[in-house]
This record gives C-alpha cells, sequence and structure tokens, in this order.
C-alpha cells in the first residue's frame, strides 16, 4: 500500500526510526479517521512521545511513510507539517504568562503567522469573535482579561489547547494533557475533547486510565515500540498482552 493514496486523514506505515541501534518506533503502522478521537497507551519507554514527533516533525524517521491527507509528512518541515494542518500540544504548557488570556488567543490566530502578517495584523471583528468562541470552548470566556501567570495548571492546560485550537487544526496532538489535573479538571478536560472532535482528529497520549475512558473511540497500545493491541477500550483491557504488559510491571 505504500505510496498509493489512503481515506484515512493519517496514513503511518513502516515507521521506524533509531536512535544509536535502538529502535525507539520499529515498523509502526497506525491509521487514523477523520473526526476519530485516538488514544495511545503504553509502559514508558514505548515510543508514544516519539511518535507524535515524528508525526510532527520534530524527529525524523529513519524509515517508512507518514501521510497526512495524502500529503507525505516526511519530507516536511515542522512549520510546513504545521500548515498542512496537524497542531502538536507537548506536555508542559507553554503560554505567555505575562499576556492576557485574549492576547495569548490573539496571538495564535493565524493571520499573524508571517512577518508582515504581523506588522499588518488588526484587531478586527473576525479576530475578537474567534477568540470569543475559542474561549467558550476552553471554558476561559469569563477570564479573557487575566494574564496567564493567574490561572490554574489545568486553565493553563486549556488555554494551549485554545492556542492550537484557533488556528483550526485538522489533527490536534496532545501529550499528556491531564497530567496534574484536579478530578473536576479531568472531567472537563473530557467533555472539551468531546466537544472539538466534532469537525477534527485528536490523538492523545495519556496514563490516566479513567480519563482515556472518558474519551477514547480507539486505544492504540505501545510496546517497545510497535503496536502490540488496539480497539476500544474494552477490548483492550481484556486483550491478555495488555494485561501481561501492564500487570507485569
Amino acid at each position: 500500500m505504500q505510496g498509493s493514496n489512503t481515506d484515512y486523514l493519517l496514513a503511518v506505515e513502516n515507521l521506524t526510526v533509531s536512535f544509536d541501534g535502538f529502535k525507539a518506533v520499529s515498523d509502526l503502522n497506525l491509521y487514523v479517521d477523520e473526526k476519530d478521537i485516538r488514544v495511545i497507551i503504553g509502559p514508558n519507554g514505548a515510543g508514544k512521545t516519539t511518535l507524535l514527533d515524528l508525526i510532527c516533525g520534530k524527529t525524523k524517521a529513519s524509515e517508512g511513510s507518514i501521510k497526512f491527507r495524502n500529503r507525505e509528512l516526511t519530507k516536511m518541515s515542522e512549520s510546513q507539517i504545521v500548515l498542512a494542518g496537524v497542531g502538536r500540544k507537548f506536555q508542559t504548557p507553554s503560554i505567555y504568562d505575562d499576556l492576557t488570556v485574549f492576547e495569548n488567543l490573539e496571538i495564535s490566530y493565524p493571520k499573524g503567522r508571517t512577518v508582515f502578517g504581523a506588522l499588518t495584523f488588526l484587531r478586527d471583528r473576525a479576530v475578537i469573535d474567534r477568540v470569543e468562541e475559542i474561549s467558550e470552548i476552553i471554558f476561559l470566556k469569563d477570564m479573557l482579561n487575566k494574564r496567564g501567570e493567574y490561572l490554574s495548571h489545568g486553565q493553563k492546560q486549556w488555554l494551549e489547547i485554545g492556542m492550537l485550537l484557533i488556528q483550526d487544526p485538522d489533527l490536534l496532538m496532545l501529550d499528556e494533557p491531564v497530567a496534574g489535573m484536579s478530578v473536576s479538571e479531568r472531567l472537563k478536560t473530557a467533555e472539551l475533547l468531546n466537544r472539538i472532535t466534532s469537525d477534527r482528529s485528536v490523538i492523545v497520549i495519556e496514563h490516566d486510565m479513567k480519563f482515556v475512558e472518558d474519551i477514547a473511540r480507539t486505544v492504540t497500545v505501545l510496546h517497545q515500540g510497535k503496536i502490540l493491541s488496539e480497539g476500544t477500550m474494552d477490548h483492550v483491557k481484556n486483550d491478555p498482552k495488555v494485561i501481561e504488559v501492564y500487570l507485569g510491571h
């Protein structure tokens, strides 16, 4: 199937990356549909974060193919991949503490991406409307004038998701979005993810199994850089191979 067109939003085929002879990701095949919430789980060192690094171009593949809407991402730079519609959030929130929620969202608005765009950028109605719309989705509508440093840990995570959402990616990748959140924040984050997949796909790496149950449509279990099991949460939870890997640790 290599080189052929696909109906999947994302088609990862025969993907391998080696670091000093160690295969962090090994001959991996992964297919993500439109409007899917795919959760990737697995023990530490399974290759989860490396997989996201490969998709967003931060790490280059040793071999294999990553097609996004049939465009080969392995040949693109990180910024080209963002422009193609792939957004990535890392484990630690990187918001601007000294800017307000409004300003954080505003500077992420796509029009400001080029140097010329940033110079000619006017706070027009379209931007204000979009910022307000996103702030409502991420539960920060009443905090638009609050500076980033005064947000709780969970609110900072939501703001960063909002900064990606305002760029309207077709695929959003989140690395452990609920780490360090309170129970109520975790529930709201599940609601947030279910809300935003009406028109995009999300790949989430997560350790919190309760949260995974709240959001996952398909769960992929990685182990030693390969897919160990894939399917619904129930299927994966009852798979003897998965039980052995998780309980064997």
